[in-house]
């Protein structure tokens, strides 16, 4: 009886460091090896969309480092994404971020397109050229529902119904 108490034991005790051994190469498989040894960069978007910490940066769609962080500026009511580059990626002053999506059921990236500029992005600098995420079910929903009774499908229309001749 005691024997197999100690075994139960032992088990448990293999299962927990077994479950911690995973829980710690998760986590730094998560935060990516090569982006603590990066540098920041910052860009404003308009839209997000599903843009979330931990998302990919990409160029030319290979992963050059994460997002750190996506939060709201109150003062413009833009989205500032703090972006994790590897030390090795140098990206021209105008290259441009947009957000792309990652397929129909969410996720989003952020993709740059590096420019021609021989000037650089130094650490802790500002991408200024972006593209906000596109909606696509509102654009998908608004080709597909029909106009309100009364309504017409150009705004020019309407007014000029409602000025008399």
């Amino acid at each position: 009886m005691r024997r197999e108490h100690l075994m139960e034991t032992v088990v448990g005790a293999a299962v927990l460091f077994a479950a911690a051994g995973f829980l710690t190469y998760a986590l730094g498989a998560a935060r990516g090896a090569g982006d603590r040894d990066g540098y920041a960069l910052s860009a404003r978007f308009g839209q997000v969309g599903g843009l979330a910490p931990g998302a990919d940066v990409r160029v030319a769609g290979v992963k050059v480092g994460s997002v750190s962080t996506v939060e709201l500026e109150p003062q413009t009511y833009f989205a500032v994404a703090r972006l994790r580059l590897h030390q090795s990626v140098k990206l021209p002053a105008d290259s441009t971020a947009k957000i792309s999506s990652d397929g129909l059921l969410g996720g989003a990236h952020v993709s740059v397109e590096p420019g021609g500029a021989t000037e650089l992005l130094p650490p802790g600098g500002e991408i200024t050229n972006t593209q906000g995420a596109v909606d696509i079910f509102g654009m998908i929903g608004g080709a597909l529902r029909p106009p309100a009774a009364g309504q017409t499908s150009t705004p020019d229309a309407s007014t000029a119904a409602a000025e008399p001749e």
